[in-house]
């Protein structure tokens, strides 16, 4: 191993003088490298928070959802209130249950007759192109 310690000090003298220059010019660069690799990293930040799996563009169509389900919520809840006023009125209002028995059922008291309007028939397309 001795005799060939000149043969490898002197194929890492070559390789030291052909790296040097490269090793210099990136030394001399440094800040510069520094200063790109930092700015794509912030980029790639960028991207990733605004488009990644939990980005802000996805955060905008889940909050506009929510905004929509809340709205639908509500006039649910509404509907709910109007049907069980309805229900309440039905188990304790006459009024309300013969006003339900005339319309639903179309009872009539005696002498009253009650007018039953013809069903629409089914219109049939101008132009023969439109069925299909």
């Amino acid at each position: 191993m001795a005799e060939r310690a000149p043969q490898a000090e002197a194929l890492a003298a070559s390789w030291m003088k052909s790296v040097r220059p490269l090793a210099t010019r990136v030394y001399s660069l440094r800040r510069r490298i520094a200063t790109v690799t930092v700015g794509v990293l912030a980029g790639l930040l960028f991207v990733h928070v605004m488009f990644g799996a939990n980005g802000m563009i996805v955060y905008q169509q889940k909050r506009t959802e929510y905004e929509s389900l809340q709205k639908r919520i509500v006039q649910e809840q509404k509907e709910n209130e109007l049907y069980t006023q309805q229900i309440q009125g039905l188990k304790t209002d006459e009024k309300a249950i013969e006003k339900e028995a005339r319309e639903q059922l179309r009872y009539a008291r005696p002498g009253e007759y009650v007018y039953v309007p013809p069903a629409p028939a089914e219109r049939s397309p101008a132009n023969h192109s439109a069925k299909k």
